[in-house]
C-alpha cells in the first residue's frame, strides 16, 4: 500500500489515506486515468548511518494519486514536478540520527523531500491557478504531489530565468552563498576571500557576490577543468586543484601572501584546518557546509588542531543555518535577480533526465564528477 499526501499545521508532506501502490510502474513511467495519477517517488528503505547512500537505503515505487478537486484539501495545490532541487544537506536526513546539522530526519517508507520547482495542476486557493510555476520548498522527490499553499512561492514566467535557475543561484545554494558571504563574511573592497568547493552550487555564487563587492577572491576546486571555469565563467582572480595541491599549507601561502579576510567553509577538514595557519586578524569564517566529513560518523572525521589560531588573531567562525534566515529570504531574492537579469552572477547546472536519476545525481554529490548545481529534470 501506498499513501495520498497531505500536509498538516507544519507544512510538511504527510500521510492521511491508503491508495492501491503498483510496484510495475517503477519501469514504464507515469500514467494518467483523468485525475488519478500514478507518480514514482523515492523513498527510505533503511538508513545510512556511513558511506554513500545507496540502493540499499533509496528505493523507489509507484504510488496512486488523485488530483480531483474532491480530493484536494482547502488551501492546498495539486502539482506536477518539473525540476527537483540535488543538495549535500539531503545526505544528513538519511541518517536516523541527530548529528552535525541536526535536521530532521525522514522516517524509515517515508517518501523522502527536497525543494522542487512545480506546476499547478489543480487549486483550492485562489492565489493560485491551473499553469502557474511555483517553488515547493518541501515537495516529495517523486513525479506529484498535493502541497499546501502557504509555503510555495509563485514564479514569475515572464523574468526570463531559466527554471532551473530558481533551485541554484535563486534557490537555496544561492541563498547559502548570499547568507555566508553579505551578511555573515560582509568583505570589504580589496578583501582576500576564499571559498573551497567553489565550481560547486554555493561556490559559484559565492565567488561572484565577493566579486561584486570589490574582493579578490581565489577558490579551490578538484579538477584543472573547474579551476578553468571558476577563472573564466565565474569571475574568480585565481583557483587551484585541490587533488594536485595536495600540500593545502603551501598552496595557500602561494595563493594568499597577505593572508586571508574571509573564508566561506563548505568542505571542513584539513581544508579548514589549513585556512587557520592563513587567517588575518579579525577574520570572518562563516562555515557553510562540511561536504568532506558528511559521509562518516563524527569519531572518523577530521578534527581541526590549530584553534588557538582563532583566539590569538580574534577570528568569528560561525555556523549557520537557513532556516534562521528565511526572513531575509526576500532581500537575496530581490538582489540576486537583479543581479543575474544584469549579467553580474551567473549559473551553470548539471540536469539529470528522469526521477530515476535521483539516487546517482545524490551520489555524484561526493564524487568531484559535477560542475554547478545539480538538477534533476522530472517533468517537461
Amino acid at each position: 500500500m501506498a499513501l495520498l499526501k497531505k500536509s498538516n499545521t507544519d507544512g510538511q508532506v504527510h500521510a492521511i489515506g491508503q491508495l492501491q501502490q503498483h510496484p510495475g510502474m517503477a519501469s514504464i513511467g507515469v500514467a494518467t486515468m483523468g485525475d488519478i495519477v500514478e507518480s514514482r517517488e523515492w523513498y527510505l528503505a533503511a538508513y545510512a548511518t556511513e558511506g554513500v547512500p545507496t540502493s540499499d537505503h533509496l528505493k523507489l515505487r509507484s504510488v496512486t494519486i488523485s488530483l480531483s478537486s474532491d480530493s484536494i484539501p482547502n488551501d492546498h495545490v495539486a502539482l506536477e514536478i518539473l525540476f527537483i532541487s540535488v543538495d549535500p544537506y539531503l545526505r544528513n536526513k538519511l541518517t536516523g540520527t541527530l548529528d552535525g546539522l541536526y535536521i530532521q530526519q525522514h522516517h524509515l517508507n517515508q517518501v523522502i523531500t527536497a525543494f522542487a520547482v512545480g506546476r499547478v495542476k489543480k487549486s483550492k486557493d485562489s492565489e493560485y491557478r491551473e499553469g502557474d510555476i511555483v517553488v515547493c520548498p518541501s515537495a516529495p522527490v517523486g513525479e506529484y504531489c498535493i502541497s499546501p499553499s502557504r509555503i510555495l512561492r509563485k514564479i514569475d514566467a515572464s523574468s526570463g530565468i531559466p527554471l532551473p535557475d530558481y533551485l541554484s543561484s535563486l534557490g537555496v545554494p544561492g541563498f547559502a552563498a548570499w547568507v555566508g558571504i553579505v551578511l555573515l563574511g560582509d568583505p570589504k573592497p580589496g578583501s582576500n576571500v576564499f571559498i573551497s568547493a567553489a565550481s560547486g552550487a554555493v561556490g559559484m555564487s559565492a565567488g561572484q557576490l565577493a566579486k561584486i563587492r570589490g574582493c579578490r577572491v581565489i577558490g579551490s576546486a578538484g579538477s584543472d577543468q573547474k579551476v578553468k571555469l571558476i577563472k573564466e565563467e565565474f569571475g574568480y582572480d585565481d583557483g587551484f586543484n585541490y587533488k594536485k595541491e595536495t600540500d593545502f599549507d603551501a598552496a595557500l601561502s602561494k595563493y594568499f601572501p597577505d593572508g586571508i579576510d574571509v573564508y566561506l567553509d563548505n568542505v571542513g577538514g584539513k581544508m579548514l584546518e589549513s585556512v587557520l595557519n592563513h587567517v588575518n586578524k579579525y577574520a570572518r569564517i562563516p562555515l557553510c557546509g562540511m561536504i568532506s566529513e558528511y559521509n562518516k560518523v563524527w569519531t572518523e572525521r577530521e578534527g581541526v588542531r590549530n584553534l588557538l589560531n582563532m583566539v590569538g588573531k580574534e577570528v568569528r567562525m560561525e555556523g549557520f543555518m537557513l532556516e534562521s534566515y528565511w526572513h531575509r529570504f526576500g532581500d537575496f531574492a530581490k538582489d540576486m535577480e537583479g543581479y543575474m537579469k544584469e549579467g553580474k552572477v551567473k549559473s551553470k547546472n548539471k540536469i539529470n533526465i528522469g526521477i530515476e536519476t535521483f539516487l546517482d545525481s545524490l551520489s555524484s554529490l561526493f564524487s568531484s564528477s559535477n560542475i554547478g548545481k545539480v538538477v534533476v529534470q522530472v517533468n517537461a
